[in-house]
């Protein structure tokens, strides 16, 4: 019997958003589910096996029962068995046998079915991550990054449960009620009918407490969450800095106390939830076992039936283990449409087609010289308002190009479109002297090299940085590369040397420190174009004085691209471009703009006169 801890206390019921999201049942979407388990038919097919023999064991101890109560009565069973002490020794061996195989084969069964489960859930993870490292930049611009974390966690964590739980339950049940209402009617179809018809009454109560503690439990999650936004906007980094420079630290605290005391309040208002129920519940199975014996009473007593105190004995031992799974198969329902919505939701990001992707017929690029040709190019992100118009300019190999413009003039657009990350809507993009969609991405990217103004690091250390860019790369080669990115002298000075941890996106080092580490990374990929996207306006002076100590010497030796909006990284370009409302309205060195009396002029005069 479920007890207030046990399966009573699981959310059967849909909550008002499920039952609008409730998925539709197709053939195609049980028939894609199911594929996932086909490359384990053979350990499923043992999986069920299992499930059957530990079922039907399970209940032969039940049945034994009875057996021994008549043995106890004095009577002879004949056959093997016999009566006497002889025979009530073997009843109990036996029954303790059959206790034990059925617990060994349950402990095969749960070893199988959590293999299948955690192979079908890695199997789909890895497909999650391998496709979602496939989507284009809109992706991940537009969708919510909890969402996504969401699906590749919980709900393919889900999907465990699904295996190991929803499907195997199933057949459990299904095995465990057919089994032991043959055994009922076998032995008495009178006290068998009379078991059947309490059975229902049992379920009652079971789903009315199950609805209540439902609601509470639904509170109690939202007043959780509350309190984990808490937690989470007040004890980060940049939260608590807020927190303690304004001073709010006594206002926070408040806060958080309140919402845990109703987080108390909810959680013991749950767990009480019920509780009468429950009681009625308690009586509801006691009911059962009573009708049993007051039938077989009567049977026995007042028309000599063949009846034995044996055969009721193993009537209410029988009945006693209708209950759960009774309950569970009317529960049963909302496991399945929860499991199914969990697919569905996996599904529709399985569904989402790689905006940009390879052409069948994509070539490799080797041997890049470095070569950029913007041919007419307009581009926008929604098909209707236009980022760019009509941008054109070559980029020979060797050549320095600085972008300069008004903040939102598409200049970080432009030079996004080379590597891919969004394609053309308008004229087209080559690379050495072809579309860039005519090279496959992983050649295409491995040309190119970018420094954004904001520095990306991942919480390791300077070495494990440095080697995401080239994983088998030597020592000096990526000592060589801290040199040319002026970094090498600092990173002698650690203790640890390359071995310094650098903390979560680099929180432990300064802002030129990081952006000198992700030119090193960049110049250990060796591309054949390089661009610094802004790489020195978040820094100080002097941190931009190192940073541009070492861009100067690398742009003399490789083809690259500058978008910068200070004077001292622009002259070193060979040619400007001025964007401005997506398009480019000026072209030419600093000394044919700066008097021309457009817009660069007047760049000029309020950022870069001042340098």
């Amino acid at each position: 019997m479920a007890g207030p801890g046990g399966r009573m206390g699981r959310n059967h019921y849909l909550t008002e958003e499920e039952k609008q999201q409730t998925p539709k049942m197709t053939r195609e979407l049980l028939t894609r589910v199911f594929s996932y388990l086909k490359p384990y038919r053979k350990q499923l097919l043992l999986v069920l096996g299992c499930i059957a023999v530990s079922s039907v064991c399970s209940l032969f101890p039940s049945i034994l029962t009875g057996s021994i109560v008549d043995v106890l009565t004095g009577k002879d069973l004949g056959g093997w068995f016999g009566g006497g002490l002889s025979a009530l020794i073997r009843l109990i061996l036996l029954s303790l046998a059959l206790h034990f195989f059925s617990n060994l084969i349950g402990v095969g069964e749960s070893y199988l079915n959590t293999w299948i489960a955690q192979h079908i859930s890695s199997d789909m993870r890895n497909q999650m991550y391998r496709h979602l490292q496939r989507m284009s930049q809109r992706f991940f611009t537009s969708a919510s990054q909890g969402d996504i974390i969401t699906r590749m966690t919980s709900d393919i964590s889900g999907v465990e449960t699904v295996v190991s739980g929803t499907f195997t339950s199933i057949l459990s049940n299904v095995i465990t009620l057919v089994v032991a209402v043959s055994a009922m009617f076998r032995k008495n179809w009178i006290l068998a009918l009379v078991g059947l018809v309490v059975v229902p009454l049992f379920t009652l109560p079971t789903r009315m407490a199950g609805k209540k503690r439902w609601k509470l439990a639904g509170e109690a999650q939202a007043c959780n969450d509350e309190i984990n936004g808490i937690l989470n906007e007040t004890l980060s980094v940049s939260g608590q800095l807020l927190v303690k420079l304004f001073g709010r630290e006594e206002r926070e605290y408040l806060r958080y106390r309140d919402a845990n005391a109703r987080m108390v309040r909810l959680n013991i208002r749950e767990r009480m939830a019920g509780r009468w129920f429950f009681m009625l519940l308690s009586t509801l199975t006691t009911i059962g076992p009573m009708l049993l014996y007051l039938v077989g009473g009567i049977l026995i007593m007042k028309y000599d039936s063949a009846l034995t105190v044996g055969d009721i004995t193993v009537l209410v031992a029988l009945l006693s283990r209708m209950y759960g799974p009774v309950n569970s198969l009317l529960n049963i329902q909302v496991d399945w449409i929860r499991s199914m919505a969990m697919f569905s939701r996996i599904f529709e990001y399985y569904d989402m087609d790689p905006e940009i992707s390879d052409r069948p017929d994509a070539l490799t690029l080797t041997a890049a010289r470095g070569d950029v040709r913007f041919e007419h190019v307009g581009f926008s992100y929604d098909g209707e308002r236009k980022i760019l118009k009509d941008i054109s300019f070559e980029l020979k190999s060797g050549d320095c190009v600085a972008i300069v413009g008004p903040s939102g003039s598409g200049k970080s657009t432009i030079v996004n479109l080379i590597p891919r990350l969004w394609d053309v809507s308008e004229g087209r993009v080559t690379f050495d002297g072809r579309d860039v969609r005519d090279w496959t991405l992983a050649s295409l990217r491995d040309e190119i090299g970018v420094v954004t103004q904001e520095t990306y690091l991942f919480n390791g250390t300077i070495r494990e940085n440095l080697l995401y860019a080239k994983p088998d790369a030597t020592e000096e080669e990526m000592a060589e590369a801290c040199r040319k990115a002026h970094i090498y002298d600092f990173i002698e000075r650690q203790p640890d040397g390359l071995d310094t941890v650098v903390g979560n996106r680099g929180l432990k080092l300064s802002g030129g420190e990081k952006q000198r580490i992700s030119i090193a990374r960049v110049l250990l990929k060796d591309p054949a174009l390089l661009i610094f996207d802004e790489a020195t306006s978040a820094l100080d002076s002097i941190s931009e004085a190192a940073i541009q100590a070492a861009i100067n010497p690398l742009i003399e030796e490789r083809t690259s691209i500058l978008i910068a909006h200070r004077l001292s990284t622009i002259l070193a370009a060979d040619e400007i471009l001025v964007v401005q409302d997506g398009a480019i309205v000026e072209r030419g060195t600093h000394q044919e703009l700066v008097h021309a009396g457009g817009t660069y002029q007047e760049l000029y005069e309020t950022q870069f006169r001042k340098e």
